[in-house]
């Protein structure tokens, strides 16, 4: 039963034939199989720990340096498939069991982070006639392991493990809360769905008293807020949503700061967000703090005109000079239709979720010189999740998994999780798509949200980084391992492939009659859309500034609320809600901690990208696979700024960002 995971486990001649590697539900594992694969996983890397602290006489990269790329490389894969099912399996016991491990994996990670003898051994290398991305490999590690604390004495570096372990557990609950507290409206009268699309209204059905119940799901929650017309139900639905996971989630989040700060303490920092920026472009916490300062000077003249704009919209109702964060998605929708002769509704039919689907892939196909044949046997951990292979010459580079639509207990946002690294010639990567989209039906096409299209050709983008990253020699820069504040960078730039008339005829066409999306409407929709962008750089600064400032000093100084209440409206136009509390189902404070600027930063970035390639056709000429050899097949071999500076010429610049912000007034 665990032949096809031992595959992968156990050194390096199991695995020279990746085209036979095996899917990664293949023997349909419970939840105590599962345990055992990850312990296999685990045993496997000490093993390799074990044979590097064994050898005698002169180290070499092959004695050295292989056996702890193949140690991370048993620790990474039991990591990341405790992280799948702690996120995907639709059983709730197995996703307990998933918790454990994800803090079992953990903590195996973060003892080899400050396994001295391990840095010793890394350290005494003379990689001065190594390959470029050797040498860069072994000099990030050991920064790594530096900022892991391994140079510390015995006393910290036990303290250390002990506050990593428990950060781990406090991370996973954090995560958990929020997708098991999955918060319901209920709704009366019907007429409150009034501007709902009517498969909206189609999908809801009444219950036994004529009631209908609406859930805080991605599904749900955006058609709300974007078109109900009824103030009321729209801030019951923004109520519900932004107090998912309280009260619990504060307690949780003071635990977190508290350990993020003893450990950045112990290693001589002053604040957990000036220790998370060392090893990233930022660079210092104090870096994040202009950067937060120059993009709100870059925003704030495109936000208050979008914001004047969305006042006018509304006088008729109310004098007042504010609008409620309740009704800026509707206002927004309301002005694109006034101003723009734009409905957000009109577009839906075309985007059903098949096609959509088999749109991202030919779009992909065409744009990285790939393409993709399904596994329809593979069996995998939900009835509706695919196996999907990626080829190159008719030679497979990599594997995905697609499980696109909600279930009870499964994470709520959209997101790419890696799953194997990739290893030149010996193990192939692959990756899952975590998403939430419409579940089509037999009389239910799926049809997606035009905001829906976009997030998965983005989060699509993340996984054809990590597997076109991931034909790297070592584990430990294959995929999306460069500085953390880079990876978003690509996946945003490809928001812009949606926006092309030429990209969208390839694949919108009408659910009924089939008739592609006029060009005319195309026209209609990026102009309407280009309205806006300064109000949302402007909310996703205000959540940068709180990220930061959550974690920009002593834990006893912090009132969560009390940040929100004091960032949210000095970087943004619309008042908060009262009763709500933003910072409870806010995830990236555990996965990105202080660094939520990333989002920004790399919009920068991408922008910066996106001109680059001709913007009458995207897919054609030499841009996609210069920008496909020089920015993601190199993964994590080289420093992210070289990346920016090959393909580029020269650093970003944020006057790409208020290029783009302002389309729609140029």
């Amino acid at each position: 039963m665990l032949a096809g995971f031992l595959l992968f486990s156990y050194g390096l001649a199991a695995q020279q034939f990746p085209s036979s590697q095996p899917p990664l539900w293949r023997n349909r594992p419970d939840a105590a199989t599962f345990e055992r694969i990850e312990n296999d996983h685990l045993s496997a890397a000490q093993k390799f720990i074990e044979r590097l602290s064994a050898v005698q006489g002169s180290r070499n990269i092959d004695n050295t340096l292989r056996n702890y790329d193949e140690a991370l490389r048993e620790i990474n894969t039991a990591s990341n498939f405790a992280n799948l099912m702690q996120n995907l399996h639709p059983d709730e016991a197995f996703r307990n069991r998933a918790t454990e491990m994800t803090q079992k994996t953990s903590a195996a990670a973060t003892a080899l982070s400050l396994n001295r003898e391990v840095y010793k051994a890394l350290s005494s290398l003379d990689v001065s006639k190594a390959d470029p991305a050797t040498r860069y490999y072994v000099e990030h590690t050991l920064l790594e392991f530096r900022l892991a604390g391994v140079d510390k004495n015995d006393a910290t570096r036990a303290r250390l493990q002990r506050l990593n372990d428990e950060l781990t557990d406090q991370q996973s609950t954090f995560y958990r809360n929020i997708a098991d507290d999955q918060k319901s409206v209920r709704v009366d009268d019907i007429h409150q769905l009034d501007g709902l699309p009517e498969d909206f209204i189609a999908r809801h059905k009444p219950n036994r008293d004529g009631s209908i119940t609406l859930t805080t799901d991605d599904p749900d929650y955006r058609p709300v807020m974007n078109f109900a017309e009824s103030d009321g139900l729209r801030k019951r639905m923004l109520e519900a949503w932004s107090t998912r996971a309280y009260p619990k989630n504060y307690v949780v989040l003071k635990r977190m700061m508290e350990t993020r700060y003893e450990i950045a303490s112990l290693l001589g920092y002053d604040s957990w967000a000036d220790y998370n920026a060392v090893d990233k472009m930022v660079g210092t916490g104090a870096m994040i703090d202009e950067f937060i300062k120059q993009i709100d000077i870059a925003a704030r003249p495109m936000a208050d005109k979008e914001f004047a704009m969305l006042l006018a919209e509304r006088k008729g109702s109310s004098q007042t000079r504010e609008i409620g964060d309740y009704e800026e998605p509707y206002l927004s929708e309301l002005v694109r239709r006034a101003r723009y002769d734009f409905d957000s509704q009109s577009v839906r039919p075309y985007f059903p979720y098949a096609r959509v689907k088999q749109g991202i892939l030919d779009t992909a196909s065409v744009l990285f010189h790939v393409s993709f044949r399904q596994e329809p046997a593979a069996a995998a951990w939900a009835p509706t999740v695919e196996t999907w292979d990626v080829l190159e010459g008719g030679k497979a580079i990599g594997r995905f998994y697609l499980d696109m639509h909600p279930r009870k207990g499964k994470f709520t946002g959209a997101a790419m999780a890696a799953t194997l690294d990739g290893i030149r010639g010996r193990q192939l990567p692959e990756a899952a798509l975590m998403c939430n989209f419409p579940t089509p039906g037999a009389s239910d096409p799926g049809l997606m949200e035009y905001s829906e299209v976009v997030t998965f050709f983005h989060e699509f983008g993340h996984l054809m980084h990590h597997i076109l990253g991931g034909q790297q020699e070592w584990a430990g820069i294959a995929g999306i391992t460069t500085e953390a504040d880079f990876m978003e960078a690509p996946s945003q730039m490809l928001e812009e492939w949606m926006r092309s008339p030429q990209v969208l005829s390839l694949f919108a066409r009408h659910y009924k009659t089939g008739q592609p999306i006029p060009p005319d409407l195309v026209a209609r929709m990026d102009r309407a859309l280009a309205f806006g962008r300064g109000v949302w750089v402007s909310r996703q600064n205000a959540a940068t500034a709180v990220s930061y400032d959550i974690y920009k000093v002593k834990p006893e100084a912090v009132d969560p609320d009390q940040i929100c209440n004091s960032d949210l409206p000095r970087y943004r136009h619309m008042t908060l809600l009262p009763g709500t509390h933003f910072c409870a189902s806010l995830s990236h404070l555990a996965s990105y901690s202080s660094s939520y600027y990333t989002y920004l930063w790399d919009r920068v970035i991408a922008e910066d990208f996106f001109l680059k390639f001709d913007a009458h056709n995207l897919l054609a000429g030499a841009t996609p696979m210069r920008y496909r050899r020089q920015v993601l097949e190199p993964g994590g071999s080289r420093p992210a700024n070289d990346l920016v500076k090959n393909f580029l010429g020269r650093p970003a610049r944020v006057e790409a960002l208020i290029q783009w912000m302002g389309e729609e007034f140029w």
